[in-house]
């Protein structure tokens, strides 16, 4: 459950096949499902795997007057150029969720929160490499103490295609890993 006075502001970011779109979707769809008011808005490089992609998500306890972020409150950075790019535009005492195992350089600012979560090595330690996303996506959700991670995992079906379903068990032992991380 959101806490009243609730306005997230959150940019996923990194390279094209890193599944940010996936996460910011499920995170969207989570949000809504529990009965808030949300924006999603996915951005893809021109070459989609391997290009870069990002996504704007906006949960609030009010409506939602505008669905460009652009000084978020949040960022999760896959991978260093998104970090480079889109924490510079945080929000003072703002959450940066970072993966480690692609991040080696500190973030440029001091005045904001950082997760700093080896989310690829944990997801290999899982056996799941792909699974990255779901491990950040956990961290986050955690962190913010926004939605259960269990809510979130209820909505994998809803936002993967059928014939990823299979991969559920695999997505949540990365997303309660990743929640597990965090605390």
């Amino acid at each position: 459950m959101i806490a009243q006075g609730l306005f997230e502001e959150i940019i996923i970011a990194g390279f094209g096949g890193q599944g940010v779109i996936l996460i910011g979707k499920l995170l969207a769809q989570s949000a809504m499902v529990a009965g808030h008011q949300v924006i999603y808005m996915p951005a893809y490089g021109p070459e989609v795997r391997g290009g870069t992609a990002n996504c704007m998500v906006v949960i609030s306890d009010e409506p939602i007057a505008s669905p460009v972020v652009s000084a978020p409150s949040v960022v999760i950075a896959m991978n260093k150029a998104s970090m480079e790019r889109f924490c510079p535009k945080m929000q003072t005492n703002g959450l940066l969720v970072m993966n480690r195992s692609m991040i080696e350089i500190e973030p440029p600012r001091d005045d904001i929160e950082v997760l700093s979560i080896p989310a690829d090595d944990l997801a290999r330690e899982l056996g799941s490499p792909k699974s990255a996303n779901m491990v950040a996506l956990g961290a986050y959700v955690a962190k913010r103490n926004i939605l259960d991670p269990e809510e979130v995992i209820q909505n994998l079906s809803k936002v993967l295609a059928p014939r990823y379903h299979k991969t559920i068990p695999t997505n949540q032992k990365a997303l309660l890993r990743g929640a597990e991380f965090a605390k």
